[in-house]
């Protein structure tokens, strides 16, 4: 189609790259990275950047950051902008890698995001190559609290990624990350579920 640009370009907001810089230093515990993340959500809500979700790249035997990503779903117009995707995309161009198991000189990297992957995401962490996920609302907190449909998860999705060498832990800080949903759902945040119609 005439007068499409070849690059794909998915920007995230000004402020993530200076929080990026307030990230926790040599921190190398779930919580204090997840705290953390749940705070990058709150803010994309504050902003009005994007919805009431977050995720960060860590490698967690360093306590180094490698990337973090802010869901932008509705203001660049695009369903795959979710902020693990976002996440992961920039983490495998930081490290020059599509493959995050293989980055030279990194130790397995973990995936923390403010809630339970999607069913988009779940399959974008499967093939991202990060080792381990770390999450704080659930699927259930997330749907019973703004109506979004997360799709349909493998009944024993946790079990699916443990046998694939990743580890699970979650529903942490649950309650810090479902207030954040409950700020978006409050300020009349959209909730963008596709269209569908049955038949």
């Amino acid at each position: 189609m005439a007068g499409l640009d070849p690059v794909l370009i998915l920007p995230l907001p000004e402020w993530l790259e200076a929080e990026e810089r307030t990230a926790p230093r040599k921190k190398t515990d779930d919580k204090s990275w997840l705290s953390w993340v749940i705070g990058l959500a709150r803010r994309n809500v504050e902003e009005k950047t994007g919805g009431p979700f977050a995720a960060a790249v860590v490698d967690l035997r360093s306590g180094e950051l490698i990337a973090a990503g802010v869901n932008r779903v509705e203001a660049l117009r695009c369903s795959a902008a979710h902020a693990e995707v976002a996440a992961l995309i920039r983490a495998q161009q930081r490290l020059h890698t599509h493959d995050l198991s293989q980055a030279e000189g990194k130790k397995p990297l973990t995936l923390f995001s403010s809630a339970q992957p999607c069913i988009m995401c779940f399959g974008a962490l499967l093939w991202s190559g990060a080792r381990r996920l770390v999450y704080g609302a659930s699927k259930r907190d997330v749907e019973r609290t703004l109506g979004f449909d997360e799709g349909p998860l493998p009944r024993l999705w946790r079990l699916e990624l443990r046998r694939r060498g990743l580890g699970v832990r979650g529903a942490l800080l649950s309650v810090e990350a479902t207030q954040v949903l409950r700020f978006y759902r409050d300020r009349q945040g959209l909730i963008y579920n596709p269209s569908r119609q049955d038949g």
